[in-house]
């Protein structure tokens, strides 16, 4: 069984991949990739007090959505989600177990709402109104091919337009020790059900077991294999490209989901 939906908007935050313009030249070869670390904008979208209290995984997925949902000129709020994180936000986790270290054990609340794995879609739906589905899930490293198989099977059931938010941060030490994600990396798609004038190409998932696609640019591959969300990036690059054929993306216990791309263009 296979699904698919056309793909309307993209949006990118990554290490040297500032926006989907600048990760497109780069995925094209028109830009050499050049590593720095992540910057994460403010999210302005929300309320002064919200926006005091979120942290990096909140950032990155309000920044990536924005820019998806913006690029396919969607109303953010007309959209159904699925945020898709192997972890959640690392940062935070990080604070909160140094402060259950420490005599006194005190949690602030602020960090304590921020542990959930759904903080993300909440901030998201403060700060647009969203009242869709939202649906917020977790596969360790296979979370971006969930999230988007997920969202698939949501648009071939429901129709209609969907928002998909991938997106990892990095765990400080300790905890990187066990769990070495090094940066913030994010992206998102804008989906359809039906072609539209804003249509990049046709998108069509199914299971296999081909290999995994690798990045010829050993940066590329490196951030690849090291950050969940950007396994996306096989899939972004045919997109970038605007480039026909299959993109294989590592999904649970050795498996594969094979997304086929036919550009619009």
């Amino acid at each position: 069984m296979s699904l698919c939906a056309y793909v309307a908007g993209i949006g990118v935050l990554g290490p040297g991949l500032p926006d989907w313009p600048a990760a497109r030249a780069v995925l094209r070869g028109e830009t050499a990739y050049v590593p720095a670390a992540t910057v994460l904008p403010p999210p302005a979208i929300l309320p002064p007090a919200e926006r005091r209290r979120t942290g990096r995984v909140v950032k990155l997925a309000l920044a990536v959505a924005l820019e998806a949902a913006g690029r396919a000129g969607a109303e953010p709020k007309s959209l159904a989600c699925v945020f898709s994180s192997s972890g959640g936000d690392g940062n935070n986790c990080h604070e909160l177990c140094a402060a259950l270290a420490a005599p006194g054990r005190e949690i602030s609340p602020t960090r304590f709402s921020n542990s959930v794995h759904n903080a993300a879609a909440g901030y998201w739906s403060i700060a647009t109104g969203a009242v869709g589905a939202s649906t917020v899930l977790c596969a360790y490293d296979a979370s971006f091919a969930a999230g988007l198989l997920e969202a698939l099977a949501q648009i071939a059931a429901d129709g209609g337009a969907l928002l998909l938010v991938a997106y990892d941060t990095d765990y400080p030490e300790p905890l990187r020790a066990k769990r070495p994600i090094p940066d913030a990396f994010g992206m998102a798609l804008a989906l359809t059900a039906q072609r539209s004038p804003a249509s990049l190409a046709r998108i069509e998932a199914r299971l296999g077991a081909a290999a995994c696609d690798r990045l010829a640019d050993g940066s590329l591959e490196a951030l690849r294999t090291s950050i969940p969300a950007a396994r996306s990036l096989p899939l972004l690059s045919r997109l970038a490209r605007a480039e026909a054929g299959p993109a294989s993306i590592e999904y649970l216990d050795g498996s594969r989901t094979l997304v086929e791309v036919e550009p619009c263009a």
